[in-house]
């Protein structure tokens, strides 16, 4: 019997670290019960039971987008916005600093990053990217465990009315490792509201340990799970709730400290809650999604959901009705809190969602272009009333993300046609090549996410080559680092004696003027157009001619014409992709072109064969270019701003730019301070703010010779030279009678550019440092990550703000006053290494060298305070004597020495070793011998000897000494102790 109730255990254990899919046929009702209260009702329910019964404030969502917290793509949690009050960081000012008991409902995104769901969704019945959190906190001890534990299963049994039978929990069974023993407390709880002993759980820390990141607080949860079996067979279990109990801290070295204040954090996913209320076996069962599926049955016309999964689900069609109806939850809620589809961060995240569920809609619901769009008024009709922002200005999200359908769909069926010729070349056991699988991708060319053409490809049965993929992923990764800092790179190149040959066969130049063949759309995005060309000329990697090449080979393209920008001018090279005319399933991409005597050429990869002669399609990348072309133009803007507000003396020494930023050298008398980097970028916001037109016309390079103000560099310029003219036509700037290259920015460049100011979105100075005497580099982002740049300064000062006022507050206690020590170091590392406005950086980094100096001298102050009573404490216990060796309780290894000190000063002829004690049986030790002991006797050797003893290590001189070790058994320790100085004295 006990063997078979072991047995009977272990399965569950077995369930619970197994999450429950729900795969059950999903429309049927888990019970024949009248349907209860919609799920507006239930978030309503769960929010009026924490405020009327339990005293607890509303708090409101917070945005999705975090704010100032770049460790985070998404808010994936409610605690996100109380992290101040767990760390300690918050201002004692603010309102959060009066926050004691709160419940709210917040939305959370989980994709991307190391919580992320995306690649699940649509596979089963329960994987979301969009979910709310309904949760309830305490904070600084308001109540604990087991007010938390009550409140919870009132909710679920009473208020909801969840039979008590079908409810089981777990706790945190303890770590040995850790040194932490098993949550008895919780468990006695449980016991006390009536939950049978076999229905409660132990897990370890994997399980039942929380922690908020690799340090911080942290501490054991308690977890109510639903049995969807209701005690038919073997239960079926899912998690419903977790209480998370935070009690301790973990540190930098791994060890954990119990926290002076305990909190409560608890998390009960909204979706999972209403399934199990309303008696379905999928979240996509209930009224949260039917309304959502009911409109995409309506306005796609595919066959009625089902429900069904994996095999089941011929055609995928139940599969793309979860992606679509889970994704533009996603896309309305992320676009209305302000991210959008993008290049990095969060926006690439969300562009990668549109593009799934573009995917998923056009290819198997076979819905018409810009249904996606027609579905975010149902998202706003489901969520508005909870989410008042979502009501805001639906009508710009539902044509942003028609916008970004339209654009992809080209590109989508592009990309099926490459991958279905690609197939047919494969083998039964062949792997999809990396090679074409990257082109495809977002990182590649067509845009189209790795995990789609993944999943495209898992449709067909063939496996992706992740190694290959892998691989591709370095070396993206250094070729971004190349153009951040560029260095001179072997490779691909035109040497001098094949140029001579193509002057010798009289090859005409490279005619790239198709690179500037750009317009401006009237929605604001840009178009560009693909350029037709014939190959000249191929070069193998190693630089030899020939005429046709292949296999999967790197080679060199000299075409007669492209519209591909050749790195030049401090503008990094464009990359994208070509096509043979009349072939649309093969493409060759292009990683960048370089220009050489007036010929471009093109690295670029041969999957299949390409000859002299053939004719070809170039396709940029759109991404990419406009990502250059903004930085370009604020290049531009900041070296105008610079003048204004150094001076026009103000000369620029070099730059460079790629779509992750740019960088800026410029000569300074001495640096600039933070008043004039904010000035610089005060200067440069206008003009964005102004959106102002970006004239750029070729004129005879002599006209350009005596126009005051017009910025060009020491470089060879073409005749005719590009003018780049910011606000006012060349012609005009170009007169000298006007002056107005003097008011605005006019200079000589062949660069591309933006068409207006506007879509710089905004220039942040995150760098500076001196390259040399007189000459300034400086680093800025623009746009989404300028913004981002902004939030976290703004949050770091506002977490240099809240320590200021803590310290001012003053702490009598020494424990207290170490931890807020720490925390300026911890937030000094942070304003260092961040990516915020270099002006803000200085103020802080000035602030808190103040603050850590105060926090110092108050610690040294309270240290010297409270050592001196605990000596006094000694003195009184111990008879006047050649020796002291005794325990003293406190955690700071500097008091422990002062001890010793303010000891020995008192009783000159005494040697004295105190030991204290710590959590997981760590010990401080500290020592310092007499001035009249024996030569041979020194506080180095005798604190070495107590301390190896314990395992540990000791340092100092022969007259203090300090050090550290572990025991169980501290008697012996200090026998160990007294015996050493005893034989030496």
């Amino acid at each position: 019997m006990a063997a078979a109730v072991a047995a009977g255990v272990g399965r569950l254990r077995g369930a619970l670290r197994r999450p429950t899919r729900w795969r059950s046929p999903s429309r049927r009702l888990l019970s024949s019960a009248p349907r209860p209260a919609p799920a507006a009702a239930v978030r309503d329910a769960f929010l009026s039971f924490f405020r009327d019964r339990h005293g607890h404030r509303l708090v409101p969502s917070a945005s999705v987008r975090p704010r100032g917290d770049p460790s985070l793509l998404f808010v994936n949690a409610g605690m996100n916005q109380f992290k101040p009050i767990f760390l300690g960081t918050v201002d004692p000012r603010s309102e959060m600093a009066g926050f004691r008991r709160v419940a709210n409902s917040q939305k959370c995104v989980r994709a991307g990053g190391r919580h992320s769901d995306l690649e699940d969704v649509g596979r089963d019945l329960s994987h979301h990217t969009f979910f709310e959190m309904l949760g309830n906190w305490a904070f600084g001890g308001e109540y604990f465990k087991e007010e938390a534990c009550s409140m919870a299963w009132e909710l679920l049994t009473q208020v909801y009315g969840i039979p008590e039978d079908r409810l089981w929990v777990s706790y945190f069974g303890g770590d040995p490792k850790a040194g932490l023993a098993p949550d008895l407390e919780s468990r006695d709880i449980w016991l006390s509201l009536g939950v049978p002993a076999s229905r409660i759980l132990s897990f370890g820390p994997q399980e039942n340990f929380w922690e908020m990141g690799d340090t911080g607080p942290c501490g054991p949860c308690s977890e109510i799970h639903y049995d969807l079996a209701g005690g038919v067979g073997n239960p079926q279990l899912v998690e419903l709730w977790n209480l998370v109990f935070i009690q301790h801290n973990r540190e930098a070295d791994g060890s954990l400290q119990t926290l002076p204040q305990q909190h409560v954090d608890t998390g009960m996913g909204l979706e999972r809650l209403v399934a199990v209320l309303q008696g379905r076996r999928s979240t996509y069962d209930t009224d949260l999604f039917s309304p959502l599926l009911d409109a995409i049955h309506q306005g796609s016309g595919a066959p009625p959901y089902l429900g069904r999964v994996g095999a089941a689900d011929t055609g995928h069609t139940d599969t793309a009705y979860r992606v679509v109806a889970d994704h533009i939850r996603t896309l309305t809620v992320c676009i209305a809190d302000g991210v959008y589809p993008g290049m990095s961060g969060a926006p690439l995240v969300l562009r990668q969602i549109l593009r799934r569920a573009v995917r998923f809609s056009a290819e198997v619901l076979r819905a018409p272009p810009g249904f996606l769009g027609s579905l975010v008024p149902v998202v706003v009709e489901t969520l508005g009333a909870a989410y008042p922002e979502l009501r805001k200005n639906p009508a710009q999200i539902a044509n942003l993300v028609s916008e970004d359908e339209d654009a992809f769909l080209a590109s989508l069926q592009r990309g099926r046609q490459v991958i279905d010729r690609t197939l047919k070349s494969l083998g039964p056991s062949d792997v999809f090549p990396a090679e074409v699988a990257w082109s495809l991708s977002l990182s590649g060319n067509l845009g189209l996410p790795l995990d789609l053409v993944a999943l495209m490809l898992e449709e067909k049965g063939v496996q992706l080559d992740s190694a290959g993929l892998e691989r591709l992923a370095q070396e993206e990764a250094q070729h971004r680092a190349q153009q951040a800092e560029p260095v001179q790179e072997q490779g691909l190149q035109l040497h001098v004696h094949a140029l001579g040959e193509l002057q010798r066969r009289g090859v005409p130049l490279t005619d790239d003027s198709p690179k500037y063949n750009y317009s401006l759309r009237p929605n604001g995005g840009y178009e560009f157009g693909a350029c037709e060309a014939q190959v000249l000329q191929l070069y193998t990697e190693d630089g030899a001619a020939v005429a046709s090449i292949g296999g999967g080979q790197r080679c060199g393209l000299l075409l007669d014409k492209t519209n591909f920008y050749a790195e030049q001018g401090g503008q990094a090279s464009d990359r994208g992709y070509l096509v043979r005319v009349g072939q649309q399933d093969v493409l060759f991409p292009v990683a960048r072109a370089r220009v050489y005597g007036g010929f471009v050429l093109h690295e670029a990869v041969a999957p299949e064969c390409l000859q002299v002669g053939d004719q070809v399609q170039l396709h940029v990348d759109k991404a990419w270019r406009l990502g250059c072309m903004e930085k370009h133009t604020a290049t531009h803007l900041l070296s105008w701003a610079l003048r204004q507000t150094l001076g026009p003396g103000t000369e620029q020494r070099g730059s460079h730019l790629s779509p992750e930023q740019l960088r800026f050298d410029v000569t300074t008398q001495v640096p600039l301070t933070s008043q004039q980097l904010q000035a610089v970028e005060g200067t440069v916001q206008e003009a964005v703010r102004q959106d102002k037109p970006v004239y750029v016309e070729e004129v005879a390079l002599a006209f350009t010779a005596l126009v005051p103000g017009l910025r060009s560099l020491d470089e060879v310029y073409p005749d005719p030279v590009r003018v780049v003219s910011v606000g006012v036509p060349v012609a005009q700037a170009l007169d000298p009678a006007s002056k107005a290259a003097l008011q605005t920015s006019v200079e000589l460049c062949c660069g591309t550019h933006l068409l207006r100011t506007g879509a710089v979105g905004d220039l942040v100075i995150t760098g500076e440092r001196q390259l040399a005497k007189g000459i300034t580099r400086l680093l800025a982002v623009t746009g989404e990550q300028a913004q981002q740049a902004r939030e976290v300064g703004q949050s770091l000062a506002q977490e240099v703000e809240a320590a200021a006022e803590r310290l001012s507050r003053g702490s009598q206690d020494v424990v207290a006053a170490q931890r807020l020590s720490k925390n300026m170091g911890h937030l000094t590392v942070a304003v260092d290494n961040a990516v915020m406005p270099q002006w803000q950086r200085r103020e802080l980094q000035a602030t808190l060298k103040l603050l850590q100096r105060r926090a110092n001298t108050a610690i040294r102050k309270l240290e010297k305070g409270q050592a001196a009573e605990k000596a006094q404490e000694l003195l009184e216990r111990h008879t006047k004597g050649p020796l002291i060796v005794d325990t003293v309780p406190t955690e700071s290894l500097s008091v422990l020495v002062k001890v010793v000190r303010q000891l020995c000063e008192q009783a000159s002829s005494t040697s004295v070793l105190l030991l204290s004690p710590q959590p997981l049986g760590k010990v401080l030790c500290a020592c310092q011998v007499a001035q009249g002991a024996t030569p041979t006797f020194t506080a180095e050797a005798w604190a070495l000897a107590v301390c190896s003893h314990m395992g540990g290590k000791a340092w100092g001189s022969q007259v203090v000494a300090q050090g550290t070790g572990s025991t169980a058994d501290l008697d012996a320790v200090l026998s160990t102790a007294r015996a050493y100085a005893l034989n030496q004295l």
